[in-house]
């Protein structure tokens, strides 16, 4: 079963301004979270997938780790030119076997890496959080990082009270990359996600067991969409998430979605790029 996908990062330089368009874009947001690398971020939960808003607060911070340098260095490089979505990870039950498999496809980007904090319950009192991540790298897309997580204790993490968005937004339905030539990362993406991909007229998609992933070119992604991809010159971008909406009539009650293309009327909602700090955003009916 090729691994589901568990959470994408969307760095940004102002972490309060993102908190902020995404609780205007009617998301339950959680509270400021802190890493010991420096790393600060929010969490936006659905079933079984979050995005993690995240910008690298205490630059000091930073050492010689795994994480300093795998998530907060690359991060921080990240945003010295762009701001938008930079990590897909993909959900674990085994990190060490996942490293096995990452190993024997030759593309292992780190030995398995482990690290706890403290979260909070909706009533406030404390809990532990703790995660193993196993990173992939695609040698041709230096602005992706890639990862799988196990969660420690998933009972801690995932809260359906943190899963009810007032613009009705039900679930992941996938995540969409770009490059010029989408077919020089189909080797890596099957490794990755342990899934076969399915050919497109303009690249492919992998069908995981939460969420589809494609990758395709701009101007494929510009004719679906109708707002510009990511620049690629430097190679393959995340570009967009793609949400299920339960209820359309509640992303019609959003104020800041109101004149969109209406999603009553089977259209996606699309908040381009320049709207949604380096993302682009999509809502589309759940069929």
């Amino acid at each position: 079963m090729p691994r589901g996908i568990d959470h994408i990062v969307h760095a940004v330089r102002d972490l309060d301004a993102a908190a902020a368009l995404y609780r205007g874009l009617g998301f339950t947001v959680g509270s400021r979270n802190r890493h010991s690398w420096g790393t600060h971020n929010h969490i936006v939960q659905l079933p079984g997938f979050f995005i993690e808003l995240l910008t690298l607060a205490e630059p000091d911070k930073l050492g010689s780790d795994g994480f300093s340098q795998l998530f907060g260095a690359y991060n921080r490089d990240f945003l010295k030119s762009h701001e938008g979505l930079s990590l897909l990870i993909l959900e674990s039950r085994d990190a060490e076997a996942d490293e096995k498999d990452f190993r024997a496809a030759g593309i292992a980007g780190s030995e398995v890496m482990r690290f706890e904090r403290e979260g909070r319950r909706p009533d406030g009192s404390p809990v532990k959080l703790g995660f193993s991540l196993a990173f992939a790298d695609d040698t041709l897309a230096p602005q992706i990082h890639f990862a799988t997580c196990q969660q420690r204790y998933p009972e801690n993490f995932w809260n359906p009270a943190f899963q009810k968005h007032a613009n009705g937004a039900s679930g992941i339905a996938d995540v969409v990359a770009v490059a010029d030539e989408p077919e020089g990362h189909r080797a890596f993406m099957q490794n990755f996600t342990g899934g076969e991909a399915a050919r497109t007229d303009n690249g492919f998609t992998i069908a995981t067991s939460r969420g589809t992933i494609e990758m395709t070119t701009p101007a494929a992604f510009t004719r679906r969409f109708g707002v510009a991809a990511p620049d690629v010159t430097r190679g393959a971008r995340l570009a967009a998430i793609r949400f299920t909406v339960a209820d359309a009539s509640l992303l019609q009650n959003v104020p800041e979605l109101a004149g969109i293309a209406g999603l009553y009327e089977g259209n996606a909602a699309v908040i381009g790029a320049d709207d949604a700090i380096g993302a682009v955003i999509v809502f589309e009916s759940a069929r």
